[in-house]
């Protein structure tokens, strides 16, 4: 049984109650969602150490933390680590995108040391044992791929990305529109081979109706992938990307008569200009269905920045009703992160997702910009600490920046000539 079976009941889950008192809002705005479709709570029985997280409409914007194993670095001590530096500075929920030699350890490993939902994207599972066993992605088969996202969702993987709408006719469309970066979706590029060397329409779009039944059953909530997400601004909002949506949408649709969780991921490279019409767009298709964005990043030449890239498209994405953000690190286009790039990723996300909240009126984001406020004004630099996002680095920078002090209370920018300091003294 999934949250959705039982909101639809009328039945209140343990998971609710949670959700409802960290997002300040009514259990019955949570189970409502939930049986209308505008909110999930990715929770998987068999995930027994879960920290519940609501992701939706009407609720604070989330964020999620990318990592994993790769066949160049395949530590899973190093992944845990990154894990632990995700939760510490305030992601909402984790991926593993491991596709090392360990991959089946690796996930166990995050799965067991992580409270937070944790997702995964199985076809990158089913290509490396494909590959391991001596053939090519092509070769791969459809039973191997269901038995990879059976096996993930037994294990407690809580949500999974699935490529979906990748079909034959929308391949017919990407073929057309002359892309500069083709398909920059790793497990969008896997499917897409497959399909083409076989001549065969996408199996997880013609057996979709098995993995819901999957899902259903460990009560996975399914995250449908935009395998044609665009890789540059050059090819945001073209014909190949708003098909796929299309075709998510009836998807959608499909999840939710089925009573399986289901929310859809969106681009990609997006000019700033667009964003906003795009998450309208993906929120009238998939009738308000939670939206889980990369980015979007606004322009293609910050590498090295694209943390701060991703961050401006976040805010704007977040404040259009963008419902989840996943980061995107210093590394992107570089390398695989490391624990650093980990945590300036999610602390620029954080960023994005809280000025977004401002925005759109989330209960309780402005109140914090006000505490903080009042703490500058009485230079109570504690309180500043604590208000923070990320109050380690706040703590560090001031001690670093502030050694010749001559007034505690003050800053080496100003001294005794701090501005809220005068005024307050000839005010009060």
């Amino acid at each position: 049984m999934t949250q959705v079976t039982r909101a639809k009941k009328g039945e209140i889950s343990a998971e609710m109650k949670t959700a409802a008192v960290e997002e300040g809002v009514s259990v019955e705005f949570i189970r409502k969602g939930i049986a209308e479709g505008t909110i999930v709570i990715p929770a998987n029985v068999n995930h027994l150490n879960l920290k519940v997280k609501a992701f939706g409409k009407g609720l604070k914007t989330k964020v999620n933390a990318n990592f994993g194993t790769s066949e160049d670095y395949d530590s899973i001590e190093n992944e845990l680590k990154k894990l632990k530096a995700a939760v510490e500075t305030g992601a909402d929920a984790v991926m593993d995108l491991s596709t090392g030699e360990k991959i089946k350890e690796t996930r166990e490993a995050i799965l067991n040391n992580s409270e937070l939902p944790v997702g995964t994207v199985p076809i990158y599972q089913a290509a490396v044992e494909t590959v391991n066993s001596g053939r090519g992605i092509i070769e791969m088969g459809v039973e191997e791929l269901f038995e990879v996202i059976k096996a993930q969702a037994e294990a407690g993987v809580d949500f999974v990305t699935v490529h979906c709408g990748l079909t034959l006719e929308t391949l017919k469309h990407l073929a057309d529109e002359g892309r500069v970066t083709d398909i920059v979706s790793r497990g969008g590029s896997f499917m897409a081979a497959w399909m083409l060397h076989n001549n065969q329409e996408n199996p997880l779009y013609e057996y979709y109706d098995r993995l819901l039944e999957i899902c259903y059953k460990n009560d996975v909530t399914l995250s449908l992938g935009d395998a044609l997400r665009p890789g540059s601004l050059a090819d945001a909002t073209d014909r190949a990307q708003i098909h796929e949506l299309l075709v998510l949408a009836e998807l959608v649709d499909r999840a939710r008569e089925a009573e399986v969780q289901v929310m859809v991921e969106g681009p990609g490279h997006v000019p700033y200009d667009q964003i906003e019409t795009n998450i309208k767009l993906q929120k009238e298709l998939c009738k308000d269905a939670p939206f889980y964005v990369l980015g979007p990043l606004v322009t293609d030449i910050a590498a090295g920045y694209d943390h701060i890239t991703a961050a401006i498209g976040g805010a704007a994405a977040a404040a259009a009703g963008a419902d989840f953000l996943c980061y995107v690190t210093p590394a992107e286009h570089i390398g695989l992160p490391d624990i650093e790039d980990v945590k300036e990723g999610v602390i620029a996300s954080k960023i994005a997702a809280h000025a977004a909240d401002i925005a759109k009126g989330v209960k309780g984001a402005k109140e914090r910009d006000n505490k903080m406020a009042a703490a500058r004004k009485k230079l109570d630099w504690e309180k500043q600490i604590e208000l923070a996002l990320a109050p380690e680095k706040l703590r560090e920078s001031r001690e670093n920046h502030n050694q010749t002090l001559k007034a505690e209370d003050a800053c080496t920018m100003c001294g005794s000539y701090c501005a809220m300091k005068i005024v307050d003294q000839q005010l009060n």
